[in-house]
């Protein structure tokens, strides 16, 4: 069996020294190249099409993430891990969304390195348990933020004509319900469809209800 064939990407001579002599000491892994800047590891990569290549995520110019980008897109068989010392969940769903199948603490055992390599080579993806943990908090997080987002530039009065609209009640029965006029609801719907950018009350019924309104006004 032939070993996994590994690129080591890292601006510090010391570190990829280190990685080199720990993958070295294992009969399936081989490192067949290093770079100390994305660039030349794009050059390193063309050249010695590897199956895993070891990024760093932050150098000098041009960064780790944009590097994984590029890789993934422009030699698709090659998997690339990200390896560095910083703990960051933004960095992390960055370096996902770039491609990355892998993001391993650099002062991570050992064997957490050995045992992300042998996963990438077997075309799984991998993130350490405390990380998973992070990232799906960071998740629930920003789908939040997003959620608040949705309804950032309406009023509490509009947020509640919206919240009747999306259960389908008709304008007399928003201004029953919300004690107004219909003429003051007709121009609240108005002022919510120009300030969302939609069209219709069946899209501001949709829009609403996708982006949980009912968390943030009370259902009635």
């Amino acid at each position: 069996m032939k070993p996994i064939r590994v690129v080591v990407v890292d601006d510090h001579a010391l570190v990829r020294m280190g990685l080199t002599t720990l993958l070295g000491d294992r009969p399936d892994i081989e490192v067949v190249g290093e770079a100390s800047t994305p660039v030349q590891a794009l050059q390193v990569i063309q050249r010695l099409e590897p199956d895993i290549v070891l990024m760093d995520i932050r150098m000098p110019g041009e960064s780790g993430i944009e590097a994984t980008r590029q890789i993934v897109q422009r030699f698709p068989q090659t998997r690339v891990i990200i390896l560095t010392s910083y703990s960051d969940d933004g960095l992390v769903m960055r370096a996902i969304q770039a491609g990355a199948v892998g993001y391993v603490l650099k002062q991570a055992d050992n064997d957490v390195l050995i045992h992300a390599i042998l996963a990438a080579s077997r075309g799984e993806s991998l993130l350490d348990p405390a990380t998973t943990a992070r990232l799906m908090n960071y998740l629930r997080t920003l789908e939040r933020q997003a959620e608040q987002n949705a309804f950032r530039d309406l009023s509490e009065r509009e947020m509640s004509v919206l919240a009747e609209l999306a259960q389908g009640k008709t304008n007399a029965e928003i201004s029953q319900a919300l004690h107004l006029s219909e003429k003051t609801v007709r121009n609240h719907v108005s002022a919510i469809l120009e300030k969302l950018h939609l069209s219709n009350r069946v899209e501001l019924a949709t829009y609403a209800v996708e982006h949980h309104i009912f968390d943030w006004v009370e259902k009635k």
